[in-house]
C-alpha cells in the first residue's frame, strides 16, 4: 500500500486492534511463524522481484521464531518460482500500480493457480493463504503477470557461493542486466562506503571493473549499513551495465545492477574477501550461483597468514559490544546464542 495513501493509516489502526485481537484470543507467533509460512513468504518475495534484505530479514525472524533459514533455501524457491511482478527501478511499474492491480492477494492468487503455496497456512489476518487467494482476482495483467507470462523464470534473488563468499553473497537477479549476468573483471578495492563513492563520482572506476567494498559488515561497519551511494553513483555515471560491485555490506530494495552484497565470511572475520587485492580478477555468473575470486589457493594461504584485522570503528558503547557478538551476514546477523 503506497506510503501517501490514506488508507494506510486506516491499515495501521487496524493492526494495532488485530494484535489486540491476537492476545486475547492467544494466537503467538509462534503459531504462525512456521516452516510452511517462511516457504510461503520466500516465495511470494521471489514473484516480486523483492530486495536483498529479504536475506537478512526473513533469516532473523527464522532464528527468532526457532525454525532455521539456510540461504540455498533461496535458491530452491527462486529456481521454481516465476518473477510475475516488476517494480522500479528493476521494471516499469511502481508499488501503487501494484497496489491498484489488486495487491499481495492478488499476487497470491496468482501463484496458487501453478500450486506455489501452502494454502492451508493460517495468517495473522484470521484467514489461511488461500482464503485470501480465493478472495482477490488480478485487476492488470499488465502489472501483475501470470505465471505461465513471467518477466523471468526465476525469482528474484540468487544466492552465490565461491572461493569469495564460501557462505554465500547475494544479488538481486531480476535487475541485472543481461550482459552482466556473466562478468570477469579487475578487482577495485576500497575499505569503506565513503572511499568507493568518492572513486566513482573522481572517474577513477572502468568499464570492466569490480568495485569491493569491505569492512562494512555487521561486525566491520559495525551494523552493515546500506551501500546504497555507490550502487547510486554507478547508475548515475551509466556504468551499471558495465561494472559489477561486491560489498559485506548491504543494500536496499531499490539497488540495480550487477551488485552482490552480504558477502560472507565479512571482511572483519577474515573473511576472502578481506584478502582481495587490487587488480585481482574476479568472476562472476549468476546464473550458474558462481562468485570466484581468480587467485591460487596457495597465494590467498599466504595472504591469509599475512592478514592482520583492523582496528574496530568503535570501540565503546553499545555499537562496540554489537561488534563483538553478531554473527554473520548469511544467518541473519543475529547475536550468538
Amino acid at each position: 500500500m503506497p506510503a501517501a495513501y490514506a488508507a494506510r493509516i486506516r491499515l495501521a489502526k487496524k493492526a494495532g486492534m488485530r494484535i489486540v485481537d491476537l492476545w486475547r484470543q492467544q494466537i503467538l507467533p509462534s503459531q504462525l511463524l512456521t516452516e510452511e509460512a517462511f516457504v510461503n513468504a520466500l516465495t511470494v518475495d521471489m514473484a516480486l522481484g523483492c530486495s536483498t534484505n529479504t536475506a537478512l530479514h526473513l533469516p532473523a525472524i527464522a532464528h527468532a521464531a526457532g525454525k532455521k533459514i539456510d540461504l540455498k533455501m533461496i535458491n530452491q524457491i527462486s529456481e521454481k518460482t516465476p518473477h510475475i511482478c516488476s517494480l522500479r527501478p528493476g521494471g516499469n511499474y511502481h508499488m501503487v500500480d501494484l497496489d491498484q492491480a489488486g495487491g499481495i492477494p492478488a499476487v497470491l492468487a496468482e501463484l496458487a493457480k501453478a500450486n506455489l503455496l501452502n494454502l492451508e497456512q493460517k495468517t495473522v489476518s484470521g484467514l489461511t493463504v488461500g482464503q485470501i487467494a480465493s478472495g482477490s482476482r488480478n485487476l492488470n495483467p499488465e502489472v501483475i503477470h501470470s505465471v505461465e507470462n513471467a518477466y523471468h523464470s526465476q525469482g528474484g534473488l540468487a544466492v552465490l557461493w565461491g572461493n569469495l563468499a564460501p557462505d554465500g553473497g547475494i544479488v538481486k537477479q531480476s535487475a541485472v542486466a543481461p550482459e552482466m549476468l556473466t562478468h570477469r573483471g579487475p578487482a577495485r578495492v576500497f575499505q569503506s562506503d565513503e572511499e568507493a563513492v568518492e572513486a566513482i563520482l573522481g572517474h577513477k572506476i572502468n568499464k570492466g571493473d569490480v568495485i569491493v567494498i569491505r569492512y562494512e559488515g555487521p561486525k566491520g561497519g559495525p551494523g552493515m549499513r546500506e551501500m546504497l551511494q555507490p550502487t547510486s553513483a554507478v547508475v548515475g555515471m551509466g556504468l551499471d551495465k558495465d561494472v559489477a560491485l561486491i560489498t559485506d555490506g548491504r543494500f536496499s530494495g531499490a539497488t540495480r545492477g550487477a551488485a552482490i552484497g552480504h558477502v560472507s565470511p565479512e571482511a572483519a572475520q577474515g573473511g576472502p574477501i578481506a584478502l582481495v587485492q587490487e587488480g585481482d580478477l574476479i568472476a562472476i555468473d549468476i546464473p550458474n550461483k558462481k562468485l570466484q575470486l581468480l587467485v591460487s589457493e596457495e597465494e590467498l594461504a599466504k595472504r591469509r597468514v599475512a592478514w592482520r584485522p583492523q582496528e574496530p570503528k568503535i570501540r565503546t558503547g553499545y555499537l562496540a559490544r554489537y561488534a563483538k557478538l553478531v554473527t554473520s551476514a548469511n544467518t541473519g546477523a543475529v547475536f550468538q546464542d
